[in-house]
């Protein structure tokens, strides 16, 4: 069956600490955000040493399509990149939003913006980076569940 969403493999460190994991992302233009940001199911968040919380970490309450959920954030606590074979990918500063619900990561509408991501065709799973030519068209990742 072929994947009906854009997903990307990312680079993930956390700032602070400097661990890092390699991370598949779900594009989620609808996941509308002020600032770049990552959210990240509970298993994701353990491998970059933010859960359990630590200092840092304000509470907040996001809006879903399934009614408001709790989650925590931790502003600017993530270097996010795509990882892309054939071209140097920018790397950006973005918040780390964990959610005890989601089983994916997500990534927001800013943060897909500043990693320069264009969904191409969403049904198709087709993406490229703005910068590339539209004879450029990459293939979405298998998706990672948590």
């Amino acid at each position: 069956m072929a994947e009906l969403a854009v997903r990307v493999r990312l680079a993930v460190k956390n700032r602070e600490t400097g661990l890092t994991t390699t991370l598949v992302a779900l594009v989620n233009s609808g996941f509308e955000a002020e600032t770049p940001q990552l959210l990240l199911p509970v298993g994701a968040a353990r491998e970059l040493g933010l859960w359990p919380l630590e200092r840092g970490a304000r509470r907040a309450t996001y809006d879903t399509a399934g009614g408001p959920v709790g989650v925590w954030v931790y502003p600017r606590a993530l270097s996010v990149r795509v990882i892309a074979e054939d071209v140097g990918a920018p790397e950006v500063v973005a918040d780390a939003v964990i959610s005890p619900l989601e089983r994916e990561v997500l990534i927001s509408d800013r943060l897909m913006s500043a990693l320069q991501i264009a969904i191409e065709d969403g049904g198709e799973g087709l993406w490229r980076f703005r910068f590339e030519g539209l004879d450029r068209l990459r293939r979405s990742e298998s998706p990672q569940f948590w």
